[in-house]
């Protein structure tokens, strides 16, 4: 389906970008290693060492075991009342948080539940004089569950609902009862799922850092993502620093085994694809019950948004918007985001060109099959390394003169292969299932090279390509991470400029600079989901 020139090159670009990634990854970790093995005194199993490394375990299994286990009644609850008014904007809600920036997301739960937070409020006006404390563990955990609750309660509807119509019909004809319903029909299909979803968020929460950075409040409360960049930008401490990468990079190998290990099967069995309504959630007690369940996960989801809008609507316009370091934050982060997201889409795509070139070549070598079906693998090896462990290499690297004249370069190179993943998985069904489609007829009309992506694929591929970009660009935006390592006077980003804010008890230019960027990064996150959603309606 393609000539020989376009094979080669499709070949060709997917293993320059193939090597890239690898390259820059291993140059990262030649620079650790080179910066000296750790010492008797910054030994990989000190004392330090250890607690930060439980600590690190600790908040990450409460996270996901929290997060799973809220989810699974709430989920119940939305799939037992499928008709209700608003319920479509209810699961839209649940996708929200996942598009917020981290730092803008904890300052709407500090805003809630801090010091001095609506939370304390109302309980000093109740007469209690002990205020909740959201700085530790508790507020670790606490803002977790805020961003992975409604992606675990997201993941375990879909499932729910994908559930055999003919599952329905039985129990009714059967008379089951909810907990046999529950016993038989839904926790069977949730038992499948838990492994999965517990291990994403424990990888998510095992590679914080922006929201230990801010809630952690102290020594006792730290994970190796913060302690890395303490030991760099505190301490200027490489020994130490490379101690705790290389912790890092074993416990995130080993939690990407565990990840792949626990992944659910399909589920086997023949459907006619029928629809039949639930026989559960119609009486008036168990409507009530569901209620109060997606009434409470509500409104635990909207106040820290509701936070960011009422603190950000108080915030001076006027003066923020006059003020020139604003403006310059704003145009690095978009100096940096576009080419990020730019970066991620072009290596997925160069990627899986020449990963389709080669599959579809029924003379392709054996070395170069192997290649292709590992390829989607380097979407797992990116992940080895957290961004603030490949932004510690690269400071060595570039070492503390230096480091601002390249920063920017650098920020950009690590987000954009930090959103790769995701982008792979945007892109890689789209551009199979385009070139199944297109292939054989684009081939047979004897359209090529130029002619072909303008005519045929880039049509076909315009709204996939677009949702990957709006995607990547913004998880760069919203990147407080490697921007922390690097972040100076002279390179400033929002979330930096937010951070900065923040720490030097300016909430109201924070609230301000948070609400601008959180309606950003969710206006391209909704650009992108539209044109996903167009396309399967036209693909339908």
């Amino acid at each position: 389906m393609l000539t020989a020139r376009e094979k080669r090159l499709s070949i060709a670009g997917g293993s320059i970008a193939l090597a890239g990634i690898v390259l820059f990854a291993a140059i990262a970790s030649v620079a650790l290693l080179e910066a000296g093995w750790p010492s008797e005194n910054t030994g990989i199993f000190d004392a330090y060492m250890r607690r930060v490394l439980a600590f690190t375990l600790v908040q990450a299994v409460l996270s996901a075991a929290i997060s799973v286990a809220l989810a699974i009644p709430f989920a119940r609850a939305l799939a037992r009342q499928p008709a209700f008014p608003g319920r479509i904007w209810l699961v839209r809600l649940l996708a929200l948080p996942l598009g917020l920036p981290v730092i803008t997301g904890a300052l709407g739960i500090l805003t809630v539940w801090g010091r001095n937070g609506w939370a304390n409020e109302i309980l000093r006006m109740l007469g209690l004089s002990e205020p909740i404390s959201i700085y530790g563990l508790s507020g670790i955990l606490l803002a977790h569950v805020f961003f992975n609750f409604p992606l675990a309660a997201r993941l375990m509807l879909a499932g729910l609902e994908r559930l055999p119509g003919e599952y329905w019909l039985l129990a009714s004809n059967l008379g089951l009862g909810p907990i046999s319903i529950f016993r038989h029909i839904e926790w069977p299909e949730i038992r499948r799922q838990i492994p999965g979803i517990a291990g994403l968020i424990l990888m998510l929460a095992a590679t914080s850092f922006t929201l230990v950075l801010l809630l952690g409040g102290g020594p006792a409360a730290t994970t190796l993502e913060v302690a890395i960049y303490q030991a760099l930008r505190f301490d200027f401490d490489p020994q130490r620093a490379v101690s705790l990468a290389i912790v890092q990079i074993l416990l995130t190998a080993l939690l990407l085994m565990l990840l792949s290990w626990t992944r659910g099967k399909d589920p086997e069995g023949f459907s006619l694809h029928t629809t039949s309504m639930r026989p559960d959630g119609k009486t008036t007690a168990k409507r009530c019950l569901d209620g109060a369940l997606l009434l409470s996960g509500t409104v635990f989801i909207l106040l820290p948004l509701s936070a960011i809008v009422v603190s950000g609507l108080e915030a001076d316009y006027l003066k923020l918007l006059s003020d020139g370091l604003f403006w310059r934050a704003a145009a690095t982060s978009l100096a940096i985001a576009l080419p990020a997201g730019a970066l991620a889409v072009l290596i997925a795509g160069m990627i899986i060109s020449g990963r389709l070139a080669i599959l579809a070549d029924p003379k392709a070598s054996a070395p170069l099959l192997a290649g292709a079906r590992l390829a989607p693998a380097t979407a797992s090896l990116i992940l080895l390394f957290p961004p603030t462990v490949l932004g510690t290499g690269w400071f060595l690297i570039a070492g503390p003169a230096n480091v601002d004249s390249v920063a920017p370069v650098l920020i950009m190179l690590i987000n954009g292969l930090m959103a790769f993943p995701f982008v792979l998985r945007i892109l890689e069904p789209a551009m199979t299932t385009h070139r199944h489609r297109t292939g054989r007829l684009a081939a047979s009309l004897g359209i090529t090279g130029w002619d072909r992506w303008r005519l045929i694929d880039w049509p076909g591929l315009r709204k996939p390509f677009a949702m990957a970009l709006s995607f990547a660009t913004a998880l760069s935006i919203g990147d407080l991470g490697v921007v922390a390592l690097f972040g100076s006077d002279s390179l400033v980003t929002l979330p930096w400029l937010l951070y900065s804010r923040m720490g030097s008890y300016r909430t109201a230019d924070a609230a301000g600079i948070a609400l601008i960027l959180a309606i950003l990064c969710l206006l391209l996150t909704v650009a992108g989901a539209k044109g996903d959603t167009e396309r399967h309606r036209h693909v339908g």
